[in-house]
């Protein structure tokens, strides 16, 4: 059989613009995974205690758009959750992102907004254009609070030191006044109801006899021996290319799973390590954002490692060498024919999962319009 479209990875990008072609377009879909199952780093799946764990790393749905959170409202219903994180550093834990309570924890006293952003500016190293994260949180907190939360915990996590690194790694983090102690900005922040995998599997059912799925398959295999108009690829562009322009870096994970026979065993649901003795960045206990009532819990810890083939690639590096070497790449990419990158690892950006909806939806809109592929409905092709 011929398809309309190659899509591959069934990640959120791949999994979405399954839906999207399908529904929306009349087009037929072959989706494949090298994986066993759907969702791509999304994936949850409940522990042999029955804990509902994030296999990947924990993820926090959270969002501006009306527009996106409508789109996936139709295939989950959602748990209001503000998400929490706790910084410990030696015997102390404090509230993060820095903010007038952490800064109260630091001084030792009872303070005030008007004070914090006083002493924030005697703290402070002006800088009118950082250039990297260093800089970008010195402009802000100065060094004394930079090095407490964020250089030992971003070399851990990126074994590169932030003056290596984009604005946007350190930058991401918000740094607040006032005693708002959620993690994230966003209006919307919430956790799917049933779990990403529940969610993903109803999108897919969506897109009835137009879809085929295929896992624990090659995609290689597929792009040289399926027949299909058009190619949508959400793997690592360098792979794509067998590494001819050489490899771009990632960071990876290794993760440690403990179970416990208590309702919780953290006070939040993250706890970061700062510190360069502690060879972990965090400990997730994902039941506080999912909402569970079950007396037991679960506990990850994540450890950052060098990504080699056979491991995950979770992390693109954002840093002027990494994007020097995917301008490459990407002008190898636009001279495609056919063919679409999405995702973190298609066009090796560091983004959130949100922002990889977004673009996802707007480029099948642009396929969709485009009169190259006939649309077609689905008796056609029975």
């Amino acid at each position: 059989m011929k398809y309309d479209y190659l899509i591959i990875g069934a990640g959120l990008s791949g999994i979405i613009a399954a839906e999207q072609l399908t529904r929306k377009g009349g087009k037929t879909v072959l989706l494949v995974d090298k994986r066993d199952h759907i969702a791509g780093n999304c994936f949850d799946y409940q522990e042999s205690n029955g804990v509902l764990v994030h296999k990947y790393g924990p993820h926090y749905f959270r969002t501006n758009s009306k527009h996106i959170l409508n789109y996936l409202s139709e295939f989950t219903e959602w748990i209001p959750r503000e998400y929490r994180v706790l910084s410990k550093i030696g015997d102390m834990t404090y509230n993060f992102p820095i903010n007038l309570n952490t800064f109260e924890q630091i001084i030792g006293r009872n303070s005030s907004e008007a004070e914090m952003i006083a002493t924030l500016d005697e703290w402070r190293t002006p800088i009118d254009e950082p250039k990297n994260s260093e800089e970008v949180i010195l402009d802000q907190v100065g060094e004394k609070l930079y090095k407490m939360f964020f250089e030992g915990y971003t070399l851990k996590q990126w074994k590169k030191h932030p003056k290596e690194l984009a604005t946007s790694v350190c930058g991401r983090i918000p740094i607040r006044t006032n005693r708002d102690d959620r993690y994230l900005n966003e209006k919307h922040q919430m956790m799917p109801r049933d779990g990403y995998t529940k969610m993903c599997e109803r999108i897919l059912d969506s897109c009835g006899p137009n879809l085929e799925v295929r896992l624990n398959t090659d995609y290689r295999e597929c792009k040289e021996n399926v027949e299909h108009d058009h190619l949508i690829y959400t793997g690592m562009i360098d792979a794509y290319y067998d590494y001819q322009h050489g490899r771009l870096p990632y960071r990876s994970l290794r993760f440690e799973i403990n179970n416990f026979d208590q309702e919780f065993i953290q006070p939040e649901m993250q706890l970061n390590y700062p510190e360069p003795s502690v060879p972990y960045t965090r400990t997730v206990e994902i039941k506080h954002a999912t909402g569970q009532k079950i007396n037991s819990t679960t506990v990850v810890t994540e450890y950052p490692e060098d990504y080699q083939q056979g491991m995950e690639p979770y992390y693109p590096i954002p840093n002027k060498d990494t994007e020097k070497l995917y301008l490459q790449y990407k002008e190898s990419a636009e001279k495609e024919i056919n063919t679409t990158f999405l995702g973190r690892l298609g066009t090796y950006k560091y983004y959130n999962m949100d922002q990889c909806i977004g673009l996802t939806l707007k480029a099948c809109e642009k396929l969709i319009n485009s009169p190259s592929i006939p649309k077609k409905t689905a008796d056609e092709h029975e």
